[in-house]
C-alpha cells in the first residue's frame, strides 16, 4: 500500500511539528513543504530535503495539502492554486476561513483540522450529536485577555514559550479567540448573541457555562462564545440540552442535574491531531469544519490606538495597531476584516477603539480581497 502524499504550506511551529509527528508514519509522508523563504535560511527546518519555492512542485508530489501558514493573503493564493488542481485541502489557518474560507466552499474539498479549538469543538459535535445531546453553547475557555498589551511584555512571553511575537499578541488580546469562534459559529450552524462575544468572568465553570446556554435560550439558537476562567481547566466545551428520559441516568453518570449538560474536551494538541484530519479526508469522510458558505460573522478591525492619516499599517492580526472583534455581517457592511489588514495606507484619522471599515484605509488588490467583497455581497442579498 502507497503512503498518502502530504504537502504543507508553511514552515512555522505547526509545520516543523507536523513534519517531525509523521516521519516513520506507515500511511502518510511528507513529501514538500512549500516555503517563501529562501532554503538555505531554513536550516532550522526539520527536513530541509522537502522544502520548496515552487508551489507547481508542491500540487505535483501531493494526494493532500496541509495549509498552516498562518497568513491569510498568501494562503488565498494558494489554496485557490490547490483547489484548481483538484486537491483537497486541511487547514490550521481559522483566520483565513472567517475572511476567505467561504470563497472556496464549493470549489473544492477545504476543511480546518483537530487540533485547534474549532476543529476539537467540531468533533466534539459530532460525539455530542451522536449520543443525542441537543447543542446550545459551543465554549472555549481562555485563561487571560488584555485588549491592549505591551510590547515588552509580549517580547517576555514570545520568547518564553518560543511563538512568534504576532502569535502570541493575538491570543492575548483577544483577536485569536473571536476568530476561533467566528469561525465556529459559521461552520456549526450557530450564531453570536452580540457584536462582540459576551467572554463572562464566572466564579466557576459550571455556573459560567450554565449562564451561556440561558443566553442562548432567550435567543432561541445555539450560540457560539467563550469564558474567562484563570483557573487550570478544559480547553472547550459544549453545553447542551437531552431528553427528559435520560435525566435520571445523566444525574448518574455525574453531569449535574440538568436540564444543562457540559461536555468537556481537555486538549487540543495541533499539529499532532492534524493527522487525523488528514486521515479523515483521504478515507473519505469528507469536511470537518468550514466557515459555510453563507457565513453570519465576521471579525472586524478594531483601533488599539489613534492613527493618523498616512500611516502604514504592515498587518493587523496580532498587531499593536488593531485587535480582532467578532461582529455579525448584516449589521457591520463596509467594516474590514482584521485578516485583510497587510500592508494597508491610513486614509483617515482613526480612534482608539474605532471599528475601521474600507473608507478609512487602503489596501492592495489580492485575490483575498475579491473573495471578501464577494461573501460580503451575498451578505446585503439576504438584507
Amino acid at each position: 500500500m502507497e503512503k498518502g502524499r502530504v504537502g504543507i504550506v508553511g514552515t512555522g511551529f505547526i509545520s516543523k511539528g507536523l513534519v517531525l509527528a509523521l516521519e516513520g508514519n506507515s500511511e502518510l509522508t511528507v513529501t514538500n513543504v512549500l516555503t517563501r523563504r529562501k532554503i538555505a535560511d531554513c536550516m532550522e527546518f526539520p527536513r530541509i530535503e522537502v522544502l520548496t519555492n515552487d508551489i507547481d512542485t508542491l500540487i505535483e508530489g501531493s494526494d493532500i495539502i496541509v495549509e498552516c501558514s498562518g497568513d491569510v493573503i498568501y494562503g488565498t493564493d494558494v489554496i485557490d492554486k490547490c483547489l484548481s488542481a483538484s486537491l483537497p485541502v486541511v487547514t490550521m489557518n481559522a483566520e483565513l476561513h472567517v475572511t476567505t474560507g467561504s470563497y472556496f466552499v464549493n470549489k473544492g474539498l477545504i476543511t480546518e483540522a483537530e487540533g485547534d479549538q474549532p476543529g476539537c469543538l467540531a468533533i466534539l459535535k459530532e460525539n455530542a450529536l451522536q449520543m443525542g445531546f441537543k447543542p446550545l453553547v459551543y465554549g472555549n475557555i481562555k485563561g487571560f485577555l488584555n485588549h491592549l498589551p505591551t510590547l515588552k511584555d509580549m517580547k517576555f512571553w514570545s520568547k518564553k514559550n518560543g511563538i512568534s511575537l504576532q502569535m502570541v499578541t493575538a491570543s492575548t488580546d483577544g483577536t485569536k479567540v473571536e476568530i476561533e469562534q467566528a469561525l465556529v459559529a459559521n461552520g456549526l450552524n450557530a450564531d453570536i448573541s452580540d457584536d462582540g462575544l459576551l467572554g463572562i468572568k464566572p466564579v466557576d465553570l459550571i455556573s459560567g457555562v450554565n449562564a451561556l446556554a440561558e443566553k442562548a435560550k432567550n435567543l432561541g439558537t445555539p450560540i457560539s462564545d467563550y469564558i474567562l476562567y484563570s483557573k487550570p481547566s478544559p480547553s472547550v466545551f459544549i453545553t447542551a440540552e437531552h431528553n427528559d428520559n435520560q435525566r435520571e441516568a445523566l444525574k448518574y453518570f455525574k453531569m449535574g442535574e440538568g436540564p444543562f449538560y457540559t461536555l468537556f474536551a481537555n486538549y487540543h494538541l495541533c499539529h499532532l491531531e492534524i493527522i487525523k484530519t488528514i486521515k479523515r479526508v483521504l478515507n473519505g469522510g469528507g469536511v470537518l469544519l468550514n466557515n459555510s458558505e453563507m457565513p453570519k460573522v465576521s471579525v472586524a478591525a478594531i483601533a488599539k490606538r489613534s492613527i493618523k492619516p498616512g500611516e502604514f499599517l504592515p498587518f493587523g492580526i496580532g498587531s499593536f495597531d488593531v485587535r480582532g472583534k467578532a461582529c455579525k455581517i448584516i449589521n457591520n457592511i463596509g467594516h474590514i476584516p482584521i485578516g485583510l489588514i497587510k500592508n494597508a495606507v491610513v486614509k483617515r484619522n482613526i480612534s482608539q477603539g474605532q471599528q475601521i471599515h474600507f473608507e478609512d484605509i487602503e489596501i492592495p488588490e489580492s485575490l483575498a480581497l475579491t473573495a471578501w467583497k464577494r461573501i460580503e455581497t451575498m451578505a446585503k442579498k439576504i438584507l
